[in-house]
């Protein structure tokens, strides 16, 4: 579960992070006043300059004036108001965009240094793992890719936390001030008390500023929490923003399916989180492309496969359907079934191409050998099942 930069920043604050002081509204009143209560609180002279900054779980909005410089209450009231109800479309965000609900009013700071300090999971190794580059600010992605030496990686044992050589080792890669490296090192220990305590999965200051006269603050915040450990923080859950959310990930969710959107026009329905993988990647092999990730689960009822077939359909770019289920505690006839239910409920107009194995197959295709009205193939081989829905999809494209 991803968080707003403001939300993220408030966790920094209490963990001891330094960050610029900031307001957050929602209308274009409150952001005038916001402005006005930044300017009080960070002593601002006549030519006191603040950020109005787009909140949205988005990178990339610098690039597309999702933040910008304001220099009084009334600039401040007139740039939320452009940006607030609007849909911001960044690198990050596809092209539908994500919808901006508030702004962050914060203290604009001149910088002498930008850095990039993250702490996320390395999955390779199975342990957190510090990133850190001299080479932070908006374009760190193209720094990950094209020179990735220049982004150094620090385990962090989980007993011990965050080591005193690993810190020593940021600040040599920062190529900071004597004076400077303690506050990295208080820094870095403050992100991992947020990451360990609050079950975070990704905590990421890009950039970690430094100001003219040497201080250093996190300047952007971001902080994803792990879902799975939502049940344990009711306070954290609580600052859900379902408007950032793809629409039928969220349905999905809610009824305990697994589903990722992604840009295909191949709507897939799987059971087990590898089988789906294996799916998504013997569609693309044959020259097709799925439109989505979708695991609903080894013990799902007819129910169940009801509604994952409806949230397919839902995207309007499915052009055909891959149906792959290995029966296991998950019945080959629940899945036909489901698959009969949801088709008399839906206008389903696009192919099928179901591919039944494991328990209770024989019965499965029988149900399914049934229904002649229905625009339905049944495959056993996958790679051949694969081939037949990517050719439906680029008939019906």
């Amino acid at each position: 579960m991803k968080l707003h930069e403001y939300q993220a920043k408030q966790f920094f604050d209490k963990a001891g992070i330094p960050v610029p002081f900031g307001v957050n509204a929602k209308t274009p009143e409150e952001a005038s006043r916001a402005f006005g209560t930044v300017k009080q609180m960070c002593k601002g002279g006549e030519g006191f300059v603040a950020n109005v900054k787009a909140q949205l779980h988005a990178g990339g909005r610098g690039k597309v004036g999702g933040v910008v410089a304001v220099r009084s209450a009334t600039e401040a009231a007139t740039e939320a108001a452009r940006l607030l109800g609007k849909r911001l479309v960044t690198k990050q965000t596809g092209p539908e965009g994500l919808p901006v609900s508030s702004v962050l009013v914060d203290e604009r700071s001149t910088l002498a240094k930008e850095w990039y300090l993250a702490l996320t999971i390395d999955r390779f190794r199975a342990q957190p793992m510090l990133l850190a580059s001299a080479l932070g600010g908006m374009d760190i992605e193209e720094v990950a890719a094209t020179k990735p030496s220049a982004i150094i990686r620090e385990p962090v044992e989980l007993e011990s936390g965050v080591s005193e050589p690993a810190c020593a080792k940021i600040a040599a890669t920062f190529g900071s001030a004597p004076d400077q490296a303690p506050v990295i090192a208080k820094i870095a220990r403050a992100m991992w008390q947020v990451f360990e305590g609050r079950d975070a999965s990704l905590i990421e200051i890009n950039p970690l500023g430094v100001l003219q006269d040497g201080r250093i603050v996190a300047v952007d915040a971001k902080v994803t929490l792990d879902v799975n450990a939502l049940f344990r923080h009711p306070e954290l859950a609580a600052m859900r923003d379902e408007s950032q959310e793809h629409p039928l990930e969220l349905k999905a969710g809610r009824i305990g399916i697994s589903y990722v959107g992604l840009e295909g026009n191949i709507g897939c329905l799987v059971n087990g989180a590898g089988l789906a993988m294996a799916t998504n990647d013997i569609i693309k092999l044959s020259g097709g492309s799925p439109a989505n990730f979708l695991d609903v689960g080894g013990g799902a009822n007819v129910e169940q496969v009801t509604n994952a077939f409806s949230i397919i359909l839902s995207d309007a770019r499915v052009k055909a359907v891959l149906v792959n289920i290995f029966g296991g505690i998950m019945r080959c006839d629940w899945i036909a079934e489901g698959l009969l239910k949801a088709t008399r409920q839906l206008d389903v107009k696009v192919p099928i191409v179901v591919r039944l194995q494991g328990t209770n197959v024989e019965e499965g295709r029988r149900l399914l050998a049934q229904a002649k009205r229905l625009n339905l193939v049944s495959i056993d081989e996958l790679a051949d099942a694969a081939r037949r829905v990517v050719e439906f999809a680029q008939a019906s494209a």
